[in-house]
């Protein structure tokens, strides 16, 4: 393990690396990108380096601080996230961090506190925060780690050092998930359908993609113009489900994108959903353009309002009313 078994984000890695080698590296960082693309491993490959027993240059992967950083046990190495049954990252545990980075370190090197995902800090979190970035403890680095920024306070954002993150490309998960046993087939659907999400395409099957995919295009099929009912009803329906509101969204801007993509260039080599041509040609055709723009839009937007904790049904209604206003 090392390194160079990352997959993906070679100039971020490289980045990272060499100041952590010429011992430069910034207080405090916030890693942001979409989901599932390898940002937490980044971290966590960061405190393993900095704290492994066996090499200098790297990490072994293998030694007990490399073992006890991945497995969440190790005194030097914090990992924060919401408590188990809770939306938000409180004040109560900032404020148990901050005492805990102030204590001198066990091992003798640095502290190193992940926060993941950033954004589900609640406000007064945030604000409590700013008093570690202000005056960080010595020998400490802090990562936060966010799909989006715009769920920080400007305050938060503008004492971090901020690292974008891509999605990875198709042709890298689908090598990784043929390297797992998917077949070249499915890996190439999966990797399609996830949009450069590792972990989204190894997580999810083909099959209950399908599924999933069939059931969110009768949804969007029903929301036909003048049709309130139905908008107010499928949102109701959706929000009901955190996680699968989120899943939807990420889709739902695939969805569009490939309506517009088509619609606008007639091409079929840069179309996500390729399965689907016929449905991608015949609606594009009668969807207006300018709608189209508005509906992956909003669909960004929706998702980064739920991340922040905006009321789930109130967001979905708000998106679904544009679908069938009559324009």
């Amino acid at each position: 393990m090392g390194f160079s078994e990352i997959i993906g984000h070679k100039k971020q890695i490289d980045m990272l690396r060499q100041a952590w080698l010429s011992g430069r590296l910034h207080h405090a960082y916030l890693f942001v990108g979409p989901d599932g693309i390898g940002k937490k491993t980044l971290a966590l490959a960061l405190a393993q380096a900095t704290h492994c027993t066996e090499l200098d240059d790297d990490f072994c992967g293998g030694c007990g601080a490399c073992r006890g950083i991945q497995s969440g046990n190790h005194a030097d190495v914090r990992v924060v996230e919401p408590l188990s049954g809770k939306k938000e990252i409180t004040i109560q545990q900032v404020r148990e961090l901050e005492k805990e980075l102030t204590l001198r370190s066990f091992s003798g090197r640095k502290k190193i506190a992940i926060i993941d995902p950033a954004t589900l800090m609640n406000r007064p979190a945030q604000n409590a925060l700013l008093k570690t970035l202000e005056e960080p403890p010595q020998d400490c680095i802090l990562i936060l780690i966010a799909t989006n920024a715009g769920g920080l306070l400007p305050t938060v954002r503008s004492r971090v050092f901020a690292l974008s993150f891509g999605a990875l490309s198709r042709q890298i998960v689908t090598q990784f998930l043929v390297s797992k046993g998917k077949s070249q087939q499915e890996a190439e659907f999966l990797a399609a359908m996830t949009m450069g999400s590792l972990g989204a395409a190894s997580k999810i099957e083909k099959e209950k993609l399908i599924e999933k995919r069939q059931g969110w295009l009768d949804m969007l099929a029903s929301l036909t113009p003048g049709n309130y009912r139905a908008a107010l009803v499928s949102a109701e329906a959706l929000a009901a489900n955190r996680d699968e509101t989120l899943m939807f969204l990420e889709w739902a801007g695939i969805w569009y994108r490939d309506l517009l993509t088509f619609r606008v260039t007639r091409a079929s080599d840069e179309i996500v959903n390729q399965d689907m041509l016929l449905q991608i040609e015949q609606q594009s055709a009668h969807t207006q353009e300018n709608l189209l723009f508005s509906l992956l839009a909003k669909t960004t937007e929706a998702s980064r309002r739920i991340q922040r904790n905006v009321n789930r049904r109130m967001v979905i209604e708000d998106l679904f009313l544009e679908a069938v206003e009559i324009h």
